[in-house]
């Protein structure tokens, strides 16, 4: 017979419930506040719902109403230094926050609001309308509000996307040795979705002051919890993961408060990260005015058992109870904050010309300048006055030839040796005599708190790396260990890290460094293979840059990590065991950002290059004899790329070839091409030529992948096709002479 043994989870999961007794130990300032925040709250709500069903929000208006007892009572719970991030529906939460930050000892909503409070309403209504005052200047609008000074990081529109950036928030508070937490708000949508489990096991693991706050308002647009899990008590999720979890009443603010309390006692005594669920009610569909019942998936009957239970009534109820509030002043908050709410609008609207009775439109000098669209994708480099810029010819210092994969770790080691905010963060990057390949090696011996090792949970650890370079007071190097895992964590580089920036104002620094090898050609196969270069390039935001050679790396890694943009940091693996020259002593360079490398001058065709594929061409203009210029673009995003070496090579030449590796569906010579022939058109005797692998991503087989690749044979009999050509076409253009 077999035996069995009743397993439990370790962390605890309590229910919490407040009682009469609670309400009378209160303290009255925290439920006046408390109110006041709601009832503000709903009042800002349903001024936005009005706008929206005026059509004066371009774009989705999701509202909270229903849901504003879980913000304000666990934001009231938080200290100023505490951080948060939230979701697509986070006007409730951005707003409790940025309240508490300019109002921190609380306020009464019978007396007016300060100025401060209003002009907080005002920048939050603009920026949700699209306008210039608003704190993103309008280009966040409802579903991206962020103000940094409130602590307030950013609502996202990606369901879970901020979940692991605010992971990163809550490292950056503990190394940087505060008390202070991170919490993050999502939806019993996102409890479902890859970043927010991978977030769980992540802060488990390195035990981050994180609360994970889920507000189950029962429904992810139509579909009900019931059937989009089979554990729809979603709190269970925690002790799973080794997490101490909560869930309470979310209709009652002050239950929840005291459930946050709880859980800010274990976060701040560094017991691991916290997670609280409450219990909530979207009283409208996912989007606008009308209820959920009129697109079927739920009954007036629900609907109406949940408004019997509303938290701003709810509170109203209790002040009078205890005494502190008459019913007369209850009447007059909410008239009260109404009447604000109308006057902040009256500020940003006027009557529509010619419109029909009432019809209201934005006042044109609320918007902001079409020629604002573009500012601010990247940064303006201007942490680069005073950087110290080298060049291989002219090098002043010593060089020695060094291995590539030398020069990787050595320059790592020295920056985190003179910075102390660099931190190193990825798979195995602290074991195996420095990673797979050698690239971290001595860095974990050497800065043991600051080299990161992490689970495989590429889209967790990416974000959290977002959330610690958002932060802005430490510099995340993030190693994803193959190019291919990017698409892992494709949100957080794409959708969160490379567009931030932009669309919180342009104004934000992103400095993050990220590391990643391609192995083209190594046997790895289809999924360990690819070059993103093609695919980056499409991407707004990010830098990158392409070494091909030891002292070349150096210098753009020591300018990645000046860089307040994000960077990628392109390593093909056939280049680590590679030598070259490097320096002995002066590991302290930079590379100009946005320069090439003219590795061979020439006249008769321009050959673009990048990374691995450098040597092959170098080879094959040797092999072949043709005057080739070879010029090493090093630098591959399209505001970096060095046009101006690009131009004059072009003009000398006017036959262009754009050589690279890898497969032609995410070739990087696409848009290049396209681009040169768009500003050279007048300078070229050819139509760009391009060189690049097949099809198909490389195989397994060393047959099937080297068939796969381009090489030095693929670019000598490309070049020898093309110079033949042009010769062809100069004899033509030669006018037949008639002897008489």
């Amino acid at each position: 017979m077999t035996s069995e043994r009743h397993l439990a989870q370790a962390a605890p999961w309590t229910e919490v419930t407040a009682t009469a007794a609670d309400w009378d130990a209160a303290d009255p300032a925290l439920l006046t506040t408390v109110y006041g925040q709601l009832v503000l709250i709903r009042a800002f709500e349903e001024y936005v719902l009005q706008l929206a069903d005026a059509g004066l929000v371009h774009g989705p208006a999701h509202s909270s109403v229903g849901q504003e007892g879980g913000a304000v009572g666990s934001v009231l719970a938080l200290r100023d230094g505490d951080t948060v991030n939230g979701s697509h529906r986070g006007h409730h939460q951005f707003l409790a926050k940025a309240l508490h930050h300019v109002e921190p000892q609380g306020f009464d909503p019978r007396a007016e609001v300060s100025e401060e409070v209003r002009t907080m309403l005002l920048r939050t209504l603009a920026e949700i309308c699209g306008l210039d005052r608003g704190f993103s200047h309008g280009r966040g609008g409802s579903m991206h509000l962020r103000w940094r000074e409130a602590g307030a990081l950013g609502t996202n529109a990606i369901v879970g996307g901020g979940v692991p950036l605010a992971a990163g928030s809550a490292w950056a508070h503990r190394r940087a040795g505060t008390d202070a937490v991170a919490v993050t708000y999502f939806g019993d949508g996102a409890i479902n979705i890859g970043s927010t489990l991978e977030t769980f096991n992540l802060a488990a693991a390195w035990r981050l002051p994180l609360c994970f706050f889920v507000e189950n308002n029962q429904y992810a647009v139509a579909t009900s919890v019931a059937e989009a899990t089979g554990e729809p008590r979603l709190s269970a999720r925690g002790p799973g993961f080794g997490i101490a979890s909560w869930k309470t009443d979310g209709m009652d603010p002050l239950a929840v408060h005291l459930t946050m309390r709880a859980a800010l006692a274990h976060l701040r005594a560094g017991l691991g990260p916290a997670l609280v669920e409450v219990d909530v009610y979207r009283y409208f569909h996912q989007n606008g005015a009308l209820p959920g019942s009129a697109f079927g998936y739920r009954g007036k009957e629900e609907e109406r058992a949940w408004r019997e239970r509303d938290p701003v009534e709810l509170m109203a109820r209790q002040l009078e109870w205890l005494g502190l509030f008459t019913a007369d002043e209850v009447a007059g908050c909410g008239k009260r904050a109404a009447e604000l709410m109308a006057g902040l609008g009256a500020e940003l609207l006027e009557p529509a010309p010619g419109g029909r009775a009432g019809q209201r439109r934005i006042r044109p000098s609320e918007w902001p300048d079409a020629a604002f669209a573009d500012v601010g994708v990247r940064g303006d480099l201007s942490e680069f006055d005073g950087a110290r810029y080298a060049e291989a010819g002219t090098f002043a210092g010593r060089l020695t030839e060094t291995r590539f994969v030398d020069a990787v770790a050595r320059v790592m080691a020295r920056r985190m040796e003179t910075d102390p905010s660099v931190v190193v963060l990825g798979e195995d990057v602290h074991r195996l005599k420095g990673g797979t390949n050698g690239a971290t090696r001595g860095l974990a011996e050497a800065f043991p708190d600051r080299v990161l090792a992490t689970p495989i949970c590429e889209n967790a650890f990416t974000g959290t790396a977002g959330g610690i370079a958002l932060d802005g007071r430490f510099t995340p190097v993030v190693e994803l260990m193959y190019a291919d895992f990017m698409w892992v964590a494709a949100d957080q580089l794409f959708n969160q890290i490379g567009k931030v920036r932009h669309m919180f104002g342009g104004a934000t620094p992103v400095p993050l460094v990220l590391r990643s090898k391609v192995a083209i050609g190594t046997g790895y196969g289809a999924q360990h293979s690819m070059d993103p270069a093609g695919v980056l390039a499409t991407a707004p935001g990010w830098r990158v840059v392409a070494p091909s050679t030891p002292f070349d790396y150096v210098g753009l890694m020591n300018s990645a990590l000046r860089c307040q943009d994000p960077v990628v940091v392109l390593e093909h693996v056939d280049l680590y065991r590679s030598r070259g020259p490097a320096p002995v002593d002066d590991w302290d360079y930079c590379l100009p950002v946005g320069k090439a490398a003219v590795r061979r001058a020439g006249e008769r065709v321009t050959v673009l290059t990048y990374l691995a594929m450098t040597e092959p061409v170098l080879r094959a203009v040797d092999r072949t004899g043709v005057d080739a210029e070879v010029v090493d673009l090093r630098w591959l995003d399209r505001a970096s790329v060095d046009w101006d070496t690009i131009g004059g090579s072009v003009r000398r030449t006017g036959v262009v070839l754009v050589a690279e590796q890898g497969a032609a569906g995410t070739s990087y010579g696409g848009w290049l091409a396209d681009e040169i022939q768009r500003r050279f058109f007048d300078w070229l005797d050819h139509p760009v030529e391009r060189l690049t692998g097949g099809e198909a991503s490389p195989a397994i087989s060393e047959v099937l992948e080297r068939a796969a690749l381009a090489g030095e044979a693929e670019v000598a009999a490309k070049l020898t096709e093309m110079t033949e050509a042009t010769e062809m076409a100069e004899v033509s253009d030669v006018p037949e002479t008639t002897e008489r």
